[in-house]
């Protein structure tokens, strides 16, 4: 027998040993058919194969790998003696196939973590979340600033303390004003006193005419029959301003004190919005005040200066010039001057104007003002603008030195004059941005801040980075 027959048989005995090792570890319940070329052979051969669920199918697809074991897959080429032949005619080394193995158990991993290391992450975020939910939800739930529980019964008649719970200023007690006008303060959900409790300086009422009555919305269509000017902020003022400057056995009621007990020589604006033609609607306004008026509640100007009293009424909206100075010797409702108007540039340093008008200069109000210099502390109590049309958008969190520029103007021109500087529209959100720009414009000399989230405005502390700033002053 030559020496190349002999090494084929050989190897063929070789292969023939492998197949049957590899055969024995196999599953009996499996069997393979020989390997034929005739395919009617193979008619009877079963593979026996477990389908995937869809679970299963979505974890390969990640690159999990089923750790369960599952029956060897064969069809009539897939013989395991037949891998091996094919793997020996193809040179296929063990080395070369670990090294391919390798490859794809790194290319898993890679898989996994990539698309596991964010959920995770955003995991953690949503636990976090419904932690901190539960934490304010409980602390809100149980109030650990209410002392009720202490002697509960205190002040009440037969108890402990009877008529000593109650004084006559108590209905703003402990309530300390803030720089805060309650922008919309009809949409609150009791209006005038949700603000006062917050401490606002300043209210605001939409008003419209309608058959020789004010309603007060913000639309026609939010209109009511009983939501009216009177019944809202006129009559409720008179009544809490009657219990605050109450005569006692003490006092003999003739001193005018404000709607905070705190702060009794704090006057409240009342910002009037006209919505309807000023030319009817402006006399309404005044006619309706007449119950403030007749009880010295109203701030007025006297013809040489002005009287600051409980109630300062200024009017915005269609709020007409003409009509607002018409009187130059008596006037109890100011105008809402344009602030953009009142751009000055920086030439000196900001100080508060003591305007001492002339009798021509106040004979010369009663046209409409063409000129930025017709107001000032005789004729109006505000200067007041939308920050989103003059200042602009605020990118990146934070004021541009044009923006900068337009505010510290403003302001400069408003102050000059002696007027409160307002700024309407300010941004809501971000709150990282409403923030930075209540900051700013507080530390820059505006005197109020329009706020539709009072609690926010009030008790956030975004008032924490002010230093060396003063609060409002009268």
């Amino acid at each position: 027998m030559s020496s190349t027959s002999l090494s084929e048989k050989n190897s063929k005995t070789d292969i023939d040993e492998c197949y049957a090792t590899d055969s024995a570890s196999l599953p009996s319940t499996l069997s393979y058919p020989s390997h034929s070329s005739d395919d009617d052979d193979h008619s009877d051969y079963i593979t026996e194969r477990t389908r995937r669920s869809f679970l299963g199918r979505t974890m390969l697809g990640l690159g999990f790998r089923s750790t369960r074991p599952r029956q060897i897959e064969h069809d009539y080429l897939s013989d395991p003696k037949d891998r091996l032949l094919d793997n020996a005619w193809h040179g296929r080394s063990p080395t070369r196939e670990h090294r391919r193995c390798g490859r794809s158990r790194v290319a898993g991993v890679v898989k996994r973590a990539c698309i596991f290391v964010p959920v995770c992450i955003l995991a953690s975020l949503g636990v976090l979340h419904v932690v901190q939910w539960s934490s304010g939800g409980v602390s809100s739930s149980w109030d650990t600033d209410n002392d009720d529980s202490w002697f509960p019964d205190w002040g009440m008649p037969e108890h402990v303390g009877e008529d000593l719970s109650h004084y006559p200023t108590d209905a703003t007690k402990d309530v300390s004003p803030v720089p805060i006008h309650s922008h919309n303060d009809y949409w609150r959900k009791i209006p005038l006193f949700t603000a006062l409790h917050m401490g606002c300086i300043g209210v605001e009422a939409d008003v419209w005419n309608f058959d020789e009555e004010l309603y007060v919305g913000h639309s026609i269509g939010s209109l009511t029959s009983e939501r009216t000017f009177r019944n809202l902020y006129v009559n409720p003022l008179v009544n809490l301003l009657d219990k605050m400057s109450s005569k006692t056995e003490f006092t003999d009621g003739t001193s005018k004190s404000g709607v905070f007990d705190q702060a009794p020589e704090q006057t409240l604006v009342l910002l009037v919005d006209l919505k309807t033609s000023g030319k009817t609607t402006f006399p309404l306004v005044s006619k309706q005040l007449e119950a403030l008026r007749e009880k010295d509640y109203l701030s007025y100007w006297d013809g040489e200066k002005v009287v600051q009293r409980p109630v300062t009424v200024v009017g915005t909206g269609y709020t007409p010039w003409n009509l607002v100075v018409s009187n130059s010797t008596y006037r109890d409702i100011f105008f809402d001057a344009p602030l953009d108007k009142l751009w000055e540039p920086p030439v000196n340093p900001i100080e508060v104007a003591k305007p001492e008008p002339s009798p021509k200069a106040q004979h010369s109000l009663a046209s409409i003002a063409t000129e930025t210099d017709s107001f000032d502390t005789t004729n109006s109590y505000y200067a007041s603008v939308s920050f989103r049309k003059t200042v602009g958008f605020v990118w990146g969190n934070r004021l541009s030195g044009r923006q900068m520029d337009i505010i510290r103007g403003q302001i400069r021109g408003a102050k000059r004059r002696g007027l409160k500087v307002r700024y309407w529209e300010t941004p809501s959100w971000p709150v990282g941005t409403r923030n930075h720009v209540w900051r700013v414009l507080m530390k820059e000399g505006a005197d109020i801040l329009n706020a539709d989230d009072l609690h926010a405005a009030a008790r956030e502390e975004w008032r924490a980075r002010m230093k060396k700033h003063k609060w409002w002053k009268n």
